[in-house]
This record gives structure tokens, sequence and C-alpha cells, in this order.
């Protein structure tokens, strides 16, 4: 038995069989860990200990007979802008190095209720801005499929994780394809929830109308079961709502799938392309209907997302100022004036991708700027949800590639930031619209992995998870 291997419902039953125990599972998943993190790097930070510690309370209760929830003794490994209390939230940025929580994010009370086993924290972009965690402050992850090859970012360190097999799922957050851009890369599930579906609260903001937390996993079952866990609504977050868990078994044959042209023009790579209509062609085999459709503003959605997100990032980052939050240049002499401490603490704190979507953000909220593109990229994202509402009268789920190429090698797209922005020109239009949307493997190219987004209308994950899995199990 290759416990690194199995799903969470694999180890669930070897758990309440007693075949193994809580502790053993632990110690395997930290052998693991040791073992590959050394070359890929997922993690900040670890919490060995805690972790056999919170394994010897599930061996305990399975022994009196206890019933346990299906996540119990199961690692997970967190991204590092989501807080566990007493410990460290860096948020992949130098400005926070040294903080520690002093509560737990919303996601993490609900894990601990059914007594996950946390690895550690792992690596991402810098306050997640960036499409291959190089913006980290502190290192670069590779991409297990690759390691000459970057995970994606802005969650690559969850997605290496997941992918290396040092934790049977994590968490990541996605504002413009963050989950689903590393699952794509690393050859992982990954998860975007519908803007709403699970709380925000304890999450360090980005970009607030736009973040959302979600899973990585092995499979689209795996996937399911710890959405389920984190869903529902939380006092602290009054953009999250309580939505039923419905279960419900949508067959492939029955539904019809939209396909956008937009997605499939110029500048995806031709291996890509070919992988998902290949998976589009096998969901026509098993009977769906396939209908082109037109998502007509696609092509504005990156620059209005650029417009929107670095506009609600420099109001989300201006508290970390040296005074109230983070690293601080105050040396007490008679050169450290209030501004002073501001510039420095901010230049020192932030990396250059930080500072540079700070400044633009700050722009287009500037008198004379606002009307011309922050109330301009707002009218787009209207119309963007609007060209969404239109094809979901059409179709039940849209199908697209996730990215427009496979993993790109370390520093290829880092000197030509809007290369790099191109990277989620399929991920974005989904986060402008607050919609659900899936990441799962389909046919690799050249030996890399491929990602097949399926995208259902808003708290329609449950589609997306019965789409996803009969798709997995045609494959196998």
């Amino acid at each position: 038995m290759d416990i690194l291997n199995l799903s969470i419902k694999e180890i669930h039953d070897q758990l309440v069989l007693k075949k193994t125990s809580a502790v053993e599972v632990a110690a395997s998943f930290i052998a693991q860990s040791k073992k590959t993190d050394a070359d890929i790097k997922a993690y900040i930070s670890y919490d060995f200990d805690a972790m056999l510690k919170q394994a010897q309370t599930v061996d305990e209760k399975i022994a009196r007979g206890d019933e346990t929830s299906l996540l119990a003794g199961i690692p997970c490994a967190i991204k590092d802008n989501i807080l566990i209390k007493g410990l460290k939230a860096t948020a992949g940025s130098k400005i926070l190095e040294n903080y520690v929580a002093s509560y737990d994010a919303h996601v993490i009370e609900k894990l601990k209720a059914h007594d996950v086993l946390f690895t550690g924290k792992t690596n991402m972009d810098e306050f997640a801005m960036g499409s291959s965690t190089e913006n980290s402050a502190f290192f670069k992850t590779k991409n297990p499929a690759d390691t000459s090859r970057v995970p994606g970012g802005s969650s690559g360190g969850s997605a290496a994780a997941v992918a290396s097999r040092s934790a049977v799922f994590a968490l990541g957050s996605d504002t413009g394809g963050s989950i689903r851009q590393p699952a794509s890369f690393c050859g992982v599930v990954g998860l975007k929830p519908t803007y709403g579906a699970v709380s925000r609260s304890g999450v360090m903001a980005m970009a607030s109308s736009l973040d959302q937390i979600g899973p990585f996993a092995k499979t689209v079952e795996d996937a399911k079961i710890v959405f389920d866990a984190i869903r529902g609504k939380d006092p602290k977050d009054a953009t999250s709502m309580e939505t039923k868990i419905r279960n419900s078994k949508f067959e492939i044959r029955n539904l019809r799938i939209g396909v956008p042209k937009e997605y499939f023009g110029g500048g995806i790579d031709k291996g890509v392309k070919a992988s998902v209509e290949a998976a589009i062609a096998d969901m026509q085999k098993a009977g769906a209907k396939i209908i082109d459709i037109s998502l007509p503003h696609t092509k504005y959605a990156i620059a209005a997302y650029y417009i929107i997100m670095p506009a609600e990032v420099s109001s989300n980052l201006a508290r970390y100022d040296g005074i109230k939050y983070g690293h601080s240049a105050y040396h007490d002499n008679a050169h450290d004036t209030l501004e002073t401490v501001y510039r420095n603490s901010r230049s020192a704190g932030f990396g250059k991708e930080v500072q540079r979507r700070i400044m633009l953000g700050t722009y287009v909220l500037s008198a004379g700027y606002y009307d011309a593109y922050y109330k301009k990229a707002q009218q787009v994202r209207t119309q963007i949800r609007a060209d969404f509402e239109k094809a979901f009268k059409q179709v039940d789920v849209i199908a697209t590639p996730t990215c427009p190429t496979t993993a790109f090698r370390f520093g290829e797209k880092t000197t030509d930031p809007l290369a790099m922005y191109l990277e989620d020109v399929f991920t974005v239009p989904v986060n402008l619209a607050g919609l659900p949307a899936l990441s799962m493997p389909c046919a690799p190219s050249k030996g890399l992995p491929v990602g097949l987004q399926l995208i259902a209308p808003w708290f329609g994950e449950e589609i997306l998870f019965s789409v996803g899995a009969q798709l997995e199990h045609a494959s196998e």
C-alpha cells in the first residue's frame, strides 16, 4: 500500500479499518516532504510537530470508536496568505516576514473541526501577485512535472505540494486564476468556487471583489470533499453565502457543453489546443451536445482586470505602512519623518511586482483618471458577466483550456510583465464574473500537463464535480 498515492476516501477507509494509523500517515507525508522539498521548495514553513500531535488525537478517537470525518487524519498544505493561529503568515513578502497569526482563518477553523493534519504553509507569489511563484520574496518553487519549469502562480507552492505527494490536498486563493493555472501546470485538480461560496475571513486580501479560496487535490472527488468542508456562510464575511449541498448527479450524456470560439483562437499553444479539443470530443462521444458559443467581451477581460485588481490592491495594501503593520524602517533619528518611514518601509518590504501594481492602482483611482479607467473597467466587467448569463441560457457547462500554454521555463517571462499577465487570459473572465470553475488534467502535451477548464453557472459547483468525475473515470 502506497499511502502517498491514495485518495481522501481511500486513506479514510484504511484508518477506520485500522490497517494504518494517522500517525503512520503523518510520518509518511513528513518523510515525503523532507525527501522532495529540498528540491521542489513548495513550503515556506512546516508544522510537523503539531501534525504528529493531531494525528495521535485522531488515532485516539478511532480507538474509542468515535465517528470521524472523511478528512480526519488527512495531510493538508495551506497557502501562506491564509492564517493559522500561532504560525507565520508571510504572504510571500518581506514586509510580513516575521508576522505570526493571532487567529485562524474561517476555512482553517472548519478544517480543524474535521481533524485535518496541517503539513505547513506553502510558497506563493508575493501577496498573490504573479503567475509563476517567481515573485516570492524568499525563493522559487519548482514544478514537480519538470523542475526546470515554473509551477504556476500565485498558489504555486500549494499545487507543487499536491503534485509532489507531500500533501493529499491543499488550499490556495484564486484572484485571476491563481488556483486553476498552477493546477494546470502541475497536473492536479484545482477549484475556484463561486464568489461568496467560501469565506475570505482570515485571508490576506489582494483584490476583495475577486479573491476566492479553493482546494487543490489529486482527484475531482477529493476536491469536492474539501469544498463541502470549507464552504458556507460566515458572519465575519458579508459576501459569503450559505448554499445547500445537493449531491446531484449530472450525466454528461444529458448536458449541453458550450465551447467559446474566443478561447481557441490565436495565442494558444497547438499542443494545448489539441489536448483540450480531444477532451471535448470525449464528452461528445459520451453523449453530450457540443454547442459553439461566443463570449465577445473576453478580449477586454485582461485589460479590465489589470485596472480593477490593482485599484483594489492599492487600497488593501495601504495598511502596510511601517507604523501599523509589517516591516518598519523607523530608526528613531532626526531624519525619520512620517513620510520617510512610509516610503522606506514600503520600498524595502514590497517587491517590484507589488510596487508596480500599487502604483498602477493608485493612478487609475486618482482624480481625473477614475472615470476614464476604473469606471470603464467596471462597465466592461458588467458586460463580461452578461456574456456568461446569455451563454448559460444555451448551455449547462462551458469547456475551455485553463491556460494558453504549458508550464514555461524559469525566467522566460519575468522581463515582460505583459507576457506574464497574458497567462491568465482564460481564467480572469471567471473571476470578473464571480463564477465557479474547475481545472482538471487532460492529455499532456510534449510530456507536460495540460488543464481542461470547466465553467458552471453561479453556485453550480455540483455540475463541475459531476462532469469532472465522469471524465476522470472515462480516462482510467
